[in-house]
C-alpha cells in the first residue's frame, strides 16, 4: 500500500452516493460559477459516459471522479491535461499495485498487462478569447470490477492480484498525484508531461491500427508531437499527424 498523502491544498471535494455523471455535475457547477478546483466523485453513476458518447460501466466499488478546473489557458493547450491525468492515474495505481505492468495508451487510457484499467474524458467550454471557460477532467478507474464485453480488453486492480482500495482512498492519492502534474504543466508547459508520458507509453515503435471518424489507417507508432498528437509512420517513410482517434495494437 502507498504511504500516507495529504489532500492537495486549494482543492475542494464534493461527494455523492448516486449521480447521473460526475462530468455533468462539473458542467453544472461551472455554470453556477464555481472557480476553485473541485473534485466531484460518486459511488454510483446512472449515466456515466466515455469518449465519443459511449456509456461507461459504473460498477459499485470502482472510482468515478471529475476534476473541475479553470486553467486560463487556450482550449487546445488544456487538452494536454489528459496526458497529465493519465500520469496521475498511473502514479496512483502503481502505489496500490507496485508489481503491475502499467502503461499509457494514446490518447487517454491506462493499461495493465495490455488491458484497459482506466479511462479519461476531457470536456470543456471555450470563451470568445479562445481560452477554456472551464475544463472537466473525468476519470474512471476499475478498482474492484471491470466490464467483460468491451471492444478493447479491460481489467481491474482486483484481477491483477492486488487488494483494491476504497474509492475514496484511491481518489486521495489520485488528487495528490494530479496536483503535482498540474503544477508541472503550469510551470513548464507540455514538455515535462510529454517526456514522462512517452517514458510510460505502450506500443512505441510497434505497428498499430488507428480508427478515425471516417476511416481506419495502420502504421508504426512513432510517439506524440509537441501538441500531443499521435505520430504515425506510414509506408514510404512519411509521417501522419493524428489529433484524435482510437488506437488498437497488433
Amino acid at each position: 500500500m502507498p504511504g500516507a498523502v495529504a489532500w492537495p491544498a486549494g482543492y475542494a471535494l464534493l461527494g455523492f452516493d448516486e449521480i447521473d455523471s460526475t462530468n455533468e455535475e462539473a458542467r453544472r457547477r461551472a455554470a453556477a460559477g464555481v472557480t476553485m478546483p473541485l473534485w466531484i466523485t460518486a459511488a454510483c453513476q446512472t449515466a456515466g459516459r466515455g469518449r465519443r458518447g459511449r456509456a461507461w460501466d459504473s460498477a459499485s466499488g470502482n472510482l468515478f471522479a471529475t476534476l473541475l478546473l479553470r486553467p486560463e489557458r487556450p482550449a487546445g493547450d488544456c487538452a494536454q491535461l489528459s496526458f497529465a491525468a493519465a500520469l496521475a492515474v498511473s502514479d496512483m495505481l502503481a502505489g496500490f499495485a507496485p508489481s503491475a505492468d502499467l502503461k499509457l495508451k494514446w490518447p487517454n487510457d491506462v493499461l495493465a498487462s495490455g488491458r484497459k484499467l482506466a479511462g479519461i474524458l476531457l470536456e470543456s467550454e471555450s470563451r470568445a478569447d479562445g481560452k477554456a471557460a472551464w475544463l472537466a477532467v473525468g476519470i474512471g478507474v476499475n478498482l474492484a470490477l471491470y466490464p467483460e464485453d468491451t471492444e478493447f480488453p479491460a481489467t481491474a486492480l482486483s484481477a491483477l492480484g492486488a487488494t483494491p482500495p476504497r474509492p475514496r482512498d484511491a481518489l486521495l492519492h489520485l488528487a495528490a498525484a494530479f496536483a503535482k502534474w498540474y503544477e508541472a504543466w503550469r510551470a513548464g508547459g507540455f514538455t515535462p508531461v510529454r517526456e514522462a508520458w512517452l517514458a510510460r507509453a505502450s506500443g512505441i515503435g510497434s505497428r498499430i491500427r488507428v480508427r478515425l471518424a471516417n476511416e481506419e489507417t495502420v502504421g508504426v507508432f512513432q510517439g506524440i508531437d509537441d501538441s500531443g498528437a499521435l505520430l504515425l509512420g506510414l509506408s514510404g517513410g512519411t509521417t501522419r499527424i493524428i489529433a484524435a482517434g482510437e488506437v488498437f495494437f497488433g
